[in-house]
């Protein structure tokens, strides 16, 4: 199946402001419109050891300008070749649309940490003509030749979860396991317009400036803190309050750059300490273990005097009047 690639780059020019993308980048997305000849890279995405969250997280891209949902995105405004949950071919002919779109320019995507413990045979991809294909060998073959490649999430990136203490299949970044240097958007899950902006960066023919993580600094230039609409209130000891500085109780904006604070999820409705909750650094490398325990559990015992209750024919017999009572805080 051949897919659409002109509506994508409409669409990237249109939600050039939401996405962050220069006007360098919306002349060239302009000038490929244009271009009747123009060679757009297709796009492979390799699911490793992933929950497929970042999938999930671009699913929530759909808003009101651009593609109308997930459907129209992914199958026709961009050359998506294989995707493992969302391509419509299956069995050895979703794989010879793989083979056939690295003939030409590609950009690779990879989600999730790559295995390296048994051969990395606790990851495979596919099976192609009765061979069985683990995807430490798909990225390594296929990284390479790519145009680009993208590490999708922060198991793709640095590791992420899978990799965590103790990390029994040797979990390693895409760029460690194919040996080549990969673009990183990490994020548990990383934000869909983060991988929207990126890919359409790359398709206008430009490299997005990168910071020393190769994290594209129009997303990952700033510290979560600096933006935090809390960041001037007093420090509070207790959640559920809706005001103060989550820092104390654990928060690790100071730590995280991201710009979830102007930018939010699920189309701007939300964030994380919008809601109440802590930061807990998923775009940084060493997370989870680094950030670990994201809460410590403290108990306060407090005597609560029952009153006495008269049991009807009971003979006028009471309860233990003592009763602990538990208060559970949540701190870090």
């Amino acid at each position: 199946m051949r897919i659409h690639r002109r509506q994508f780059l409409k669409y990237c020019v249109g939600s050039a402001t939401v996405l962050g993308l220069p006007l360098s980048v919306i002349d060239k997305l302009e000038w490929a419109i244009t271009a009747e000849a123009a060679a757009l890279p297709k796009v492979i995405w390799l699911n490793a050891a992933n929950c497929t969250g970042c999938t999930v997280s671009l699913a929530n891209l759909i808003g009101d300008a651009g593609p109308t949902d997930i459907a129209d995105l992914l199958f026709n405004t961009i050359d998506l070749v294989y995707h493992p949950n969302l391509m419509g071919a299956a069995g050895d002919l979703a794989v010879q649309n793989l083979l056939d779109a690295t003939q030409g320019s590609y950009i690779l995507v990879v989600e999730g940490g790559v295995p390296t413990a048994f051969g990395g045979h606790t990851c495979m991809l596919w099976t192609y003509q009765g061979q069985e294909v683990t995807a430490l060998e798909a990225i390594q073959t296929l990284a390479p030749a790519a145009d680009a490649v993208l590490a999708i999430g922060t198991c793709a990136s640095f590791g992420g979860i899978p990799a965590a203490d103790p990390n029994p299949t040797g979990i390693v970044s895409v760029s460690e396991a194919a040996g080549v240097s990969a673009i990183n958007i990490p994020g548990c899950p990383s934000h869909p317009d983060w991988i929207v902006g990126t890919i359409a960066t790359l398709l206008a023919g430009q490299t997005p400036s990168l910071d020393n993580r190769n994290r594209p600094t129009q997303y990952y230039g700033r510290a979560v803190h600096k933006s935090c609409p809390r960041r001037e209130e007093d420090e509070t000891d207790f959640f559920g309050t809706g005001q103060g500085c989550l820092e104390e109780l654990g928060c690790r904006g100071e730590e995280t750059r991201a710009d979830c604070p102007s930018r939010q999820w699920n189309n701007g409705t939300n964030w994380c300490i919008g809601a109440g909750a802590l930061c807990v650094g998923c775009t940084e490398s060493g997370f989870p273990d680094k950030f670990s325990p994201f809460y410590k559990l403290e108990y306060d015992y407090a005597d609560y005097t029952k009153p006495v209750v008269v049991v009807p024919g009971g003979g006028g017999g009471s309860q233990p009047n003592m009763v602990p009572i538990i208060n559970l805080l949540l701190k870090q």
